[in-house]
């Protein structure tokens, strides 16, 4: 999710690219740069921090150019710092490159370079890139980054410049967006549209697999394998605040439509088909894995969500005791652990106070921390044993949707991980398993297309004042925060229990003005569920369920169902949490209230 922006043409190029930075801010970053291509070289200015860190630099250097790329970067390989900033630049100080998405064989690639002499200064994925574009280097730019791509397995946006080529600018994609604009006599490249919409709203859209190069005298895209690809113009109707949603109505809309890009980009080099689970990042030997005691997982508000589904997935799938606690409960309870412990931290920002201070109290105990977080850099990186870091982008909705489900797609991938150290799984079960978690993207796709169904359950609600959240087994999870979301962002009061629980206190509550929403997919304990919707019907309750598709005894019994594809039952929360986030979001719209920035509340709680 960070912010590039290029420009070639006949003015100085420097003020445009910084415009176009602060149009993506949006997005979020932890440092920024330029570089310009001013009479046969390349300056390159860079800064850690606000882009008004970048703007100081560049007044004291004052680099002026017509030609020039810029960006903004949100960490994944590599700390926050000026060091790993980009652009990068090849050991000749002829190309530099900026760079979205994620490099999955970098480590080889790196290894491989470094063999071959190339020197490399930052921490970065993306530095193997230019090296290999230096490498390639024949004099025509646009091939020598086709035929480096081809070298890439990940995701990638890059635009690339050389003071050999100072007409030409090289853009190219794969998984990650990237725009061309087209203006007069003079073109702009993007990563999202309001970079460039004070000066154009003619654009070309690069598809994946696709390379531009341009110059001014146009626009030649052609697919990585050479092959020419006629594009027609894209006019751009939307104002600018529009053009940052995307053309979404809001951030949180925006979000929750971006979850089958967070899922992917968290699985991403970390979960193949071949059952190769990669995570060396988590700093833990098999020999160490297999004398865990028990584990530990501490978090705040939807991330203890993602913990109670996870603490399932691992005594299921690993055949580990794990524990989930509220991180604010956990500090002060004198936990039992110790160096056979290992405690999971689940942080969206890595800043949470409570659950930093939880980690401090298990590491006094000696217990092993490993964090899963959004945010490189953050406190939870600095202390932890090993980080899990989550490919979510930032998340500008206060509400969290994209980072829960990235939070529960790492679990999935950690569960598998410590299952194969303990070999607690048959590779069988394991091929099963790695199968449908590669497909949660793909199926998150077809429940977002559900989107106008939920909007017209909610149209019908909107105005209740009370809401019951059920759910059993790995449907309680998804019943939580289903309750959460809508109390979040509507301010109707909302109950999530256990549907089991219901008869010893909840049932009192129910009559025909109060919904009750029941996670009602296959499982275990499909029938007990089944059950519990009767109990409720009987005593004149609405019932919206969340329910798989094909499941024709739920649909006789329920007012409303949410369809979600069928999955094994413990990949299902996944699934059923998203119509409950759009549920939660088209009521709150329809009360007028503020989804994005929720009174009293604010994205870290960084004070206990």
């Amino acid at each position: 999710m960070c912010g590039i922006v290029g420009y070639i043409g006949n003015k100085n190029s420097t003020p445009i690219l910084l415009e176009g930075l602060k149009k993506l801010e949006y997005r979020g970053y932890d440092s920024a740069g330029l570089a310009i291509l001013s009479d046969g070289e390349i300056s390159i200015v860079r800064r850690k921090g606000h882009l008004e860190e970048l703007e100081r630099a560049v007044k004291e250097s004052n680099p002026e150019g017509w030609v020039g790329i810029g960006h903004t970067r949100w960490a994944t390989h590599g700390r926050p710092s000026e060091m790993n900033a980009h652009p990068h630049i090849d050991c000749t100080g002829r190309i530099a490159l900026v760079h979205n998405g994620i490099i999955e064989n970098f480590f080889g690639l790196r290894e491989e370079l470094e063999s071959r002499g190339h020197t490399f200064h930052s921490e970065t994925d993306t530095e193997v890139l230019v090296h290999l574009i230096e490498e390639n280097y024949r004099g025509d730019l646009a091939e020598a980054a086709r035929q480096s791509l081809k070298r890439v397995e990940g995701s990638f946006a890059i635009v690339v410049i050389c003071k050999d080529e100072p007409d030409v600018v090289v853009a190219a994609r794969k998984d990650s967006p990237l725009v061309v604009g087209l203006g007069k006599g003079e073109y702009f490249v993007a990563s999202d549209i309001p970079a460039i919409l004070g000066h154009t709203r003619d654009v070309l859209i690069l598809k994946d697999g696709e390379i531009a190069k341009v110059n001014q005298d146009g626009v030649k895209i052609t697919t990585l394998g050479n092959q020419p690809v006629d594009r027609e113009v894209f006019r751009v109707k939307w104002g600018a605040e529009a053009a940052e949603k995307g053309g979404y109505e809001d951030f949180m809309l925006k979000e929750i439509f971006e979850q089958p890009v967070a899922i992917r980009e968290t699985l991403r080099g970390r979960i193949g088909a071949d059952c190769r689970i990669s995570l060396d990042e988590v700093a833990l030997t098999e020999e160490e894995i297999k004398n865990l005691k028990k584990v530990f997982m501490v978090a705040c508000g939807t991330s203890y969500h993602a913990g109670l589904m996870g603490k399932r997935i691992i005594e299921k799938w690993a055949r580990l005791p794990v524990e989930t606690d509220i991180s604010s409960e956990f500090r002060y309870q004198d936990p039992l652990v110790d160096s056979d412990t290992l405690v999971i931290a689940i942080t969206q920002s890595g800043e949470t106070a409570d659950t930093l201070a939880g980690i401090r109290e298990a590491k006094r105990k000696g217990a092993r921390v490993m964090a899963i977080t959004n945010v490189v850099g953050s406190s939870v990186t600095r202390e932890a044993d090993g980080v899990f870091y989550t490919h979510a982008g930032p998340e500008i909705g206060v509400a969290a949707t994209k980072t829960l489900v990235a939070q529960m797609a790492a679990l999935y991938v950690l569960a598998l991980y410590l299952a194969r150290a303990r070999e607690t799984l048959s590779l069988e079960e394991m091929e099963k398993i790695v199968a449908e978690v590669l497909r949660l993207p793909e199926l998150t796709e077809k429940v977002l297309s559900n989107h106008a169904e939920i909007e017209g359950c909610a149209r019908k609600y909107h105005a209740r004042s009370n809401f019951l959240f059920l759910g059993r087994g790995m449907g309680l999870p998804v019943a939580l925060e289903g309750a959460l979301k809508l109390k979040e962002i509507s301010y109707i009061h909302a109950e999530g229990c256990p549907a089991g629980e219901m008869k010893h206190g909840p049932i009192a509550l129910i009559d025909g003005d109060v919904p009750v929403v029941v996670v009602a997919t296959r499982g275990q304990v499909h029938e007990k569920v089944t059950s519990n919707i009767q109990e409720v019907r009987a005593r004149g309750a609405t019932v919206i369920t969340v329910a798989n598709e094909g499941d024709e005894e739920i649909a006789k019994l329920a007012d409303h169902v949410f369809c979600v594809p069928e999955t094994s039952e413990f990949l299902s929360p996944i699934l059923a949490v998203i119509p409950l986030q759009l549920f939660a979001y088209y009521v709150a719209k329809l009360r007028g209230c503020n989804v994005d920035q929720p009174r009293n509340l604010a994205k870290s709680v960084t004070v206990e």
